[in-house]
């Protein structure tokens, strides 16, 4: 599928709106709304601080549930204030572990908007589970709906923490898929990050685009999706994530 270049964003806070934003949403979805905050040149941490609640609310209505997102963008913006004197910087200079229970203690933010923002804006090694990753992974019987989010995370960091899993793949497409359509580079998408995080990221957004193309809601289309191969495979007793 060649390189993703995600997340689309020209700062670290752009990653921190577009994870409230995308909540419950499609991301074109949020595209707008980004469009609309940027347009109105709020889409800083001076911007939020100094909109209107009202005004934030009209901005990023086409994300839906914009009245929730609004004031969740305002209370991080609060936060931010409170603790960093208005520092992203200062605020991703915290240990991972603390960082993420930190945000998870905002109003809005669980485990998937944690480690979206810290992962892509942070630039943390770890890995995000979204609706889209629990689908493929169900699918080929390597979780069951039941299994927990921290299992999943955790167990799919060891797995792509493998050496072997960097090298090359021989019998890969020679070039991206024609279908499918990536992001341009952005400053987000270029930040120098460790080599995990970088396959944090890249493999996260392939499993994104695999189930919008092809590991789709309703009937997939196994027949032309890049895991076809892996249908009906199961991974060994002895892994964390398979009951």
């Amino acid at each position: 599928m060649g390189p993703q270049h995600w997340w689309p964003a020209e700062s670290a806070f752009e990653v921190v709106v577009g994870a409230y934003l995308t909540q419950n949403t499609a991301w074109t979805n949020v595209e707008r709304a980004m469009g609309n905050l940027r347009q109105a040149g709020v889409l800083s941490i001076f911007g939020i601080r100094d909109t209107s609640l009202a005004e934030l609310e009209q901005l990023v209505r086409p994300a839906g549930y914009f009245r929730q997102k609004a004031a969740r963008l305002k209370r991080f913006v609060a936060h931010l204030d409170e603790r960093y004197s208005g520092s992203l910087e200062a605020m991703f200079r915290q240990p991972a572990e603390a960082l993420r229970e930190e945000l998870l203690g905002l109003p809005g933010i669980g485990p998937e908007t944690a480690d979206s923002i810290l992962l892509y804006g942070a630039n943390y090694e770890v890995f995000v589970v979204d609706t889209y990753t629990r689908r493929i992974l169900e699918r080929h019987g390597m979780a069951k709906p039941e299994t927990g989010y921290e299992e999943i995370r955790l167990a799919v960091q060891k797995a792509l923490a493998d050496e072997e899993i960097a090298k090359p793949q021989q019998d890969g497409p020679s070039k991206p898929l024609a279908r499918i359509v990536t992001h341009e580079p952005s400053a987000a998408s270029q930040m120098e990050r460790s080599e995990l995080a970088r396959r944090y990221n890249e493999m996260h957004a392939l499993i994104v685009q695999t189930a919008k193309h092809f590991c789709v809601k309703g009937t997939p289309k196994c027949e032309y999706c890049p895991l076809r191969e892996m249908l009906g495979k199961r991974i060994p007793a002895k892994s964390s994530i398979h009951k």
